[in-house]
Parts: structure tokens; C-alpha cells; sequence
């Protein structure tokens, strides 16, 4: 009787300790989950609260006092300080894709946006955004109405105000533990070092193109890793945008300048750029009134020399997919899972070099003499290839050749991009046979490409023709 007593007695307390245990445990949770709902709480009323507070100053003044407005908001919304559980929260897609030692990174580094117009103000937002808590924003410029198809943060009540205050101001509604170093400055080689101090990295937003190559040469020689983005202005393809070195980059008209501007100071390599292979269509630069050439030199009309006074058209969406290719591609970086292996231009460099090559050794035999160098290189048989011909012949019905072949159209002008057309290994064959007769074989009497071909791919040569002229104006050549 004694032992089931004391057994009995035993479960009792066994069973009081595991209550004890459960409601403790409860308690705790329950007290957990009410501290994180009144955080949650005082966080969103301190935002309604700030967002009515700048409502109704934006209904009193056309353009409130941002700073004054920027700091009451700041002191409501870090009242309570920084709560690491709340910035892991509204990371946590960020840590579930980087990890904890990858967001780690990614906090603790610093990066400058030189030139925060359409391109650097999306780089800016995305990358606070994903963590980063140092950045500082460089620009000279105003936000006008024309600013607002393509800028990531300014609004009407902005217009007048400088770019890298609304970028500021955006950035600290998204982040409560950023610190923001707004520079309404341009940035000059004199003394680029003091704005690019402590930069982990450098993003070059710039249009123009002489202040471009000075800051990324002065970064390249100073190790400091930059990347730099190209013309976003008279594209319209979003899916040719590219990520690659500067090297490799083709059809871009800035591109190639800042690639030969560079290469003369020592540069050829090593710097990533954002840039289209789109070639325009038909996009000029916006004219100017023509009292305004009245009025003497139009280079005047800048705000400082070398800066372009007439503009290209821009659609307001491709400088933002320019900003959030940048801020992938370095948040990848900083995190420690960089992308490796970048797509170059369209992956078709070794059919590249065996058209050129199999063009190369056709002319030798046109000709009757060897010849080294051709008077066009890859850049142009990828031209004639993807973008004259969209990658097809040019005998209807216009089929994806399966061995495709780059051929001397008319035998009587020199080769060019206007006389060189994409054949199918068989098509090319016969015209070689009737067009292309050596002239060591002058007794076979050669036939035009008219007469073999017809008038219909005639036409689509000359199409072609009109093709290459626009491009030729684009790129300067």
C-alpha cells in the first residue's frame, strides 16, 4: 500500500512540473507574440502618422521643406531604434536567398551611385531594398517633369528639388538603419577620391561620357571595383540587354566611344558594363527650337561643358531594367555568389568565327590570291547574321539554315556589310557557281544576283541596304 502510495504520489508531481512546465512555456509565448504584434503596431502607426503628416504639408506648400519634413519623420519612425528581429523580417526573402553570412556582407558594405537619374536612382532603391545600410548618391541635377517617366522615387511635389533628395527621402522610408550621404556635386578626376572614400563599390550612372571614362579610370587604376552602365536611351528590347566586360560590348554607340576612350589611357578590360545590342530604329536626338540656335553656339545652353544639351528619346522602362541589372549583379557580388559566367553578347562567338573564317577563305578564291584580314570583322558578321538577317537566308522562304554560310552578294562592288548576305550551305554553293566565278575562270560568263535570285530577294538585299545605313549613323561609323 506504502508503494502505491509513493508511486502515486511520484506521478503528482511528475505531472505538476510537466503543467508547470507547459503553462510557463505558453506564457512565454503568448508574451512573445503580444511584444512582436505591438511592435508591429507602433510601427505602422508611426507610418500612417508620417504619411498623413506629409500628405497634409504637401496640400499646404507645393514644394514642403524636405529636409525639416525628412528629419520629424526619421525621429518618429527610430524612436524605438533599431530592432534587428523587424530588419530580419523584412529581409527574410533576402537572407532565404543569400543566407546569414551572404546578407552579412551585404550589410556591412558601402556603395556610391555617381549620376542618379533613371538608371542610378533604380540601382539605389533595389539595393537598399536587399540590406545594403551605407550608400551615398552623387548628382548635380534637378528633378524636372520629364525626370518623372523614368525615375525610381520622384513624384510631382519633387520637381525643382535635387535628384538625390528624393532618392534620400525614399530611401529612408524603406530602411530604418540605412545612413545616406547625398552629394548634390559632380564629380570631377581633381578630387574624385573624396567622394568615392570607402566605397566597396562604385556605380556609374553618368551620361556623359568624358566625366564616364574619367571615373572609370580612376577607379580601375585605384582598385576600385566599379560597374558601369551603358545607353539605356532609344531602346525598346528588353531582351537584349547584356551583362558583359566592357571589351565584348557591341552596337552601343557609348559603349564603343568609352571602349576606345578607354583603351587609349591603358584601359581595354576588366570593367562590367550593363548595355543593349538593340540597334534603333529610326530614334534621333530631340531638336532644339530654332531660337535657340539663334541665340548663338548651342553647346552653351548646358549646365557644364561636355554635358549634352539635346536629348534622345528614352522609354522610361528600359533605364530601370539597366538599374535593376546593376544592383543584381553587385548584390550577387557582395553576397560571395557572384555570376560567374555572364551570357557574352548572344553565345554565338564560335559561329562568329567560322562564318568569318569560311568568308575569309571564299574571297581568297574570289580574288585569286590569298588574303589576310577582311574588311569586316565579328562584330559585323553578328550584324549581318542576327540583325540584318534575323538569323535566316535570304532565299525565301527564308529558312533557319542549317549550315549557314556568309557570302559576297554582288561580285562587281567590294565587300561590305550592305553586299554580304546569309546563304544556306546549298544556296551558297550555286551561288558561288553562277554569281561568284573566279576570275581565273573568266571563260564561265558570270549571271547577276537578280537573275539567279529574282527581284523579291533582290529587294531584301536593298532593304537590307537601307539597314545598314541607320546603323552606320548610330554608331558613328
Amino acid at each position: 500500500m506504502n508503494v502505491l502510495s509513493a508511486q502515486s504520489h511520484r506521478t503528482q508531481l511528475i505531472l505538476a512540473a510537466v503543467s508547470a512546465s507547459l503553462l510557463t512555456s505558453g506564457l512565454f509565448t503568448a508574451y512573445n507574440a503580444y511584444s512582436r504584434r505591438e511592435r508591429r503596431r507602433g510601427l505602422d502607426r508611426d507610418i500612417l502618422r508620417s504619411i498623413a503628416d506629409r500628405n497634409e504639408g504637401s496640400k499646404q506648400h507645393l514644394r514642403p521643406k524636405d529636409d525639416e519634413l525628412l528629419d520629424e519623420q526619421m525621429i518618429r519612425i527610430g524612436a524605438n531604434g533599431h530592432d534587428e528581429e523587424l530588419i530580419r523580417e523584412q529581409l527574410a526573402r533576402c537572407y532565404a536567398f543569400f543566407g546569414d553570412e551572404g546578407m552579412a556582407r551585404i550589410r556591412e558594405k558601402s556603395v556610391v551611385v555617381v549620376g542618379c537619374g533613371g538608371v542610378g536612382s533604380w540601382v539605389a532603391v533595389m539595393l537598399v531594398r536587399s540590406g545594403v545600410s551605407k550608400i551615398r548618391l552623387v548628382d548635380f541635377d534637378y528633378v524636372t517633369l520629364s525626370s518623372l517617366n523614368r525615375h525610381a522615387t520622384a513624384v510631382l511635389a519633387d520637381v525643382g528639388t535635387p535628384k538625390v533628395g528624393c532618392i534620400e527621402r525614399t530611401l529612408k522610408q524603406i530602411s530604418r538603419c540605412v545612413e545616406v550621404d547625398s552629394r548634390l556635386e559632380v564629380w570631377r578626376k581633381e578630387d574624385g577620391g573624396r567622394l568615392l572614400e570607402g566605397a566597396d563599390w562604385v556605380i556609374d550612372a553618368i551620361d556623359n561620357i568624358t566625366t564616364k571614362v574619367d571615373l572609370l579610370k580612376y577607379c580601375h587604376e585605384h582598385h576600385i571595383k566599379v560597374f558601369s552602365s551603358m545607353g539605356a536611351s532609344a531602346k525598346t528590347d528588353p531582351t537584349r540587354i547584356q551583362i558583359s566586360d566592357i571589351s565584348y560590348t557591341m552596337y552601343d554607340p557609348l559603349a564603343r566611344s568609352v571602349r576606345r576612350r578607354l583603351r587609349l589611357q591603358g584601359v581595354s578590360s576588366g570593367i562590367p558594363v550593363v548595355y543593349s545590342t538593340e540597334v534603333p530604329g529610326d530614334m534621333k536626338l530631340l531638336p532644339l527650337p530654332e531660337e535657340e540656335f539663334q541665340k548663338g553656339a548651342v553647346k552653351e545652353l548646358g549646365v557644364f561643358d561636355d554635358f549634352r544639351v539635346r536629348i534622345l528619346p528614352v522609354l522610361g522602362s528600359l533605364p530601370s531594367l539597366f538599374g535593376l541589372h546593376i544592383a543584381t549583379y553587385i548584390l550577387c557580388e557582395m553576397a560571395g555568389k557572384p555570376i560567374l559566367n555572364p551570357l557574352p553578347i548572344k553565345n554565338r562567338k564560335k559561329l562568329y568565327e567560322r562564318l568569318l573564317r569560311d568568308l575569309l577563305h571564299r574571297e581568297s578564291k574570289f580574288i585569286g590570291e590569298p588574303i589576310n584580314k577582311l574588311p569586316i570583322d565579328e562584330d559585323d558578321v553578328a550584324l549581318i547574321f542576327e540583325d540584318l538577317h534575323l538569323g535566316r537566308s535570304v532565299v525565301p522562304p527564308h529558312a533557319v539554315p542549317a549550315h549557314p554560310t556568309l557570302l559576297r552578294w554582288d561580285p562587281t562592288k567590294p565587300l561590305t556589310l550592305e553586299n554580304c548576305v546569309v546563304f544556306e550551305s546549298t544556296e551558297a554553293e550555286k551561288h558561288v557557281r553562277e554569281c561568284l566565278t573566279p576570275r581565273t575562270e573568266e571563260a564561265h560568263p558570270r549571271k547577276t544576283p537578280r537573275a539567279v535570285w529574282g527581284d523579291e530577294v533582290q529587294a531584301v538585299v536593298e532593304r537590307h541596304v537601307g539597314d545598314v545605313a541607320k546603323y552606320r549613323t548610330w554608331v558613328g561609323l
